[in-house]
């Protein structure tokens, strides 16, 4: 008779296993069915906005860190690295008049002064008061002999730029310094481009 019992117990330890493990089961089953009904009308569907906004994302996303890599090579006079970060910037950012006078710079650097000057213009083309392309292109026409053009976008910076300028005193000794160059008789090239 122990052995009856023992074996009925087990029995309906066996039933109440496998009934109770079926429940979960239905369960875990409806529950999943529910949450992914759910999380289907609650994502949006794939359309191609959608994808056009995450391939956007995506793209200002390297924007960003190119740009940062090509100041961060600039500042540090890796002249080679930033422009090619740089360039990677102009691909994905054609009009984004930073990275044109960043570039010019970095042509600079490299002793590039035409094609800097083309950079400067260009930024300046993009934005018209972008401050700091004046003051490029000043710098690119000096390392050309083109002190007029030098001045006169030399002057331009000190007109744009607010008096607590940190370098609007350097911009107007720059200014002195070569209209000093040119009363003296020193050879100048044209200021014709």
């Amino acid at each position: 008779m122990a052995h009856t019992v023992t074996t009925a117990y087990s029995a309906l330890w066996l039933t109440l296993f496998i009934v109770g493990t079926a429940v979960v089961a239905v369960n875990h089953a409806s529950n999943t069915a529910y949450i992914t009904a759910t999380a289907s009308r609650l994502r949006p569907p794939v359309t191609i906005a959608n994808q056009a906004n995450h391939a956007q994302a995506k793209t200002e996303g390297e924007v960003k860190q190119r740009f940062a890599q090509g100041v961060l090579m600039l500042h540090a006079k890796q002249y080679e690295h930033a422009l090619t970060a740089f360039h990677r910037v102009l691909q994905l950012a054609p009009e984004m008049p930073e990275a044109h006078v960043n570039m010019g710079y970095t042509m600079m650097g490299l002793a590039r002064y035409n094609v800097a000057r083309d950079f400067f213009e260009s930024a300046i083309a993009l934005r018209a008061n972008q401050l700091n392309a004046y003051y490029g292109l000043a710098e690119a026409l000096e390392a050309m002999n083109d002190l007029p053009g030098a001045i006169g976008a030399m002057r331009t910076y000190i007109h744009l730029a607010s008096e607590n300028d940190k370098f609007k005193h350097k911009a107007e000794s720059a200014v002195w310094e070569w209209e000093a160059k040119i009363q003296a008789g020193q050879p100048v090239a044209s200021s014709s481009r």
